[in-house]
């Protein structure tokens, strides 16, 4: 009898959504699966500005640990929380098809007070990129941290007086949680791999890589390798506002990329469109033009802060 491959998750309501859609992906393919809940510190910590914790795999690093040390088979992540650099003895082992990219604004008060010139919304987020990129377009707005998983944020923005909040639309959707009091913002670009479901194996395990295999994406796959490159080239994480979309339509990749900093009032942006079998490295590129377009200084900036701004995730 076939021994279950032990897929690790967190214990949230959308990572434990995520591993089960890969755990029934498996099943269809003939190869049995078990979840292991293993808890991060991302998910402990719930007051803790996320970029305060340090960041870089807060919500990835405990299941990747259980993964190196044999409790686990495979770790199932949001490939948005991945840092770009794997943990040495880890390698990718698939991509789920991605799911819808943009963000959601959650709103106790009409969205259309927000565009009144003299009119001060209280917006909720944990998200730099999302703060920057909300007050690069409402400068005069506040804006205030908000932790938690998608249940406990949805549940502390009804109890609070802030106008909104900002969700991933794909976390609302996918656990079935989209209240009918939300709009889509397709104005703000996502954070890279936004919407991807990554799946990790340990590099010398050749059954579970195996295994995985089926379960990815090509498509997916390859637009978020050319996100996550121009995120790696700006040395960005959850404490810089990088944002970064690459699409395929028509056999092209156009691609969209933007830093901002982090009070959002300055800005530099990149669009590229490429045919598909000549994008190989797009990400490396545009994120190289961006830097000398003025985004080194930008990111120096950020760096220059230090690790304690006063302002978001």
């Amino acid at each position: 009898m076939q021994t279950p491959i032990r897929i690790g998750t967190r214990e949230s309501q959308l990572a434990v959504w995520q591993a089960t859609q890969v755990k029934e992906l498996l099943a269809r393919e003939g190869t049995a699966a078990e979840l292991v809940f293993i808890k991060s510190e991302g998910d402990i910590d719930l007051k803790t500005p996320l970029y305060e914790m340090g960041v870089q795999g807060v919500f990835t690093r405990s299941l990747d640990a259980a993964l190196l040390s044999g409790r686990i088979d495979v770790a199932v992540h949001s490939m948005k929380d991945v840092p770009t650099q794997l943990p040495e003895g880890l390698q990718q082992a698939a991509v789920l098809k991605r799911g819808p990219v943009y963000d959601l604004l959650v709103y106790n008060n009409d969205p259309a007070l927000f565009r009144q010139k003299d009119y001060i919304a209280h917006i909720a987020t944990s998200s730099i990129r999302r703060k920057a990129q909300w007050l690069h377009k409402y400068p005069n707005h506040q804006v205030h941290n908000l932790r938690g998983n998608v249940n406990t944020r949805l549940k502390k923005l009804k109890e609070e007086r802030w106008d909104a909040a900002i969700f991933a639309q794909a976390g609302l959707e996918r656990i079935h949680l989209r209240p009918e009091n939300s709009v889509l913002l397709d104005w703000m670009l996502p954070a890279p791999a936004q919407g991807a479901i990554m799946v990790v194996c340990r590099s010398v395990d050749e059954t579970a890589f195996h295994v995985c295999q089926p379960l990815n994406d090509v498509t997916t796959a390859f637009c978020v390798k050319t996100e996550r490159e121009f995120l790696r080239v700006l040395l960005g994480g959850c404490s810089t506002p990088i944002s970064a979309l690459a699409e395929i339509e028509n056999e092209e990749l156009y691609f969209r990329g933007s830093i901002l900093s982090l009070d959002g009032s300055r800005k530099v942006e990149i669009e590229k469109i490429l045919p598909v079998d000549k994008a190989a490295g797009l990400g490396k590129t545009a994120a190289e033009e961006l830097l000398e377009r003025g985004g080194k200084a930008i990111a120096d900036g950020i760096r220059e802060a230090g690790k304690s701004p006063a302002t978001g995730k």
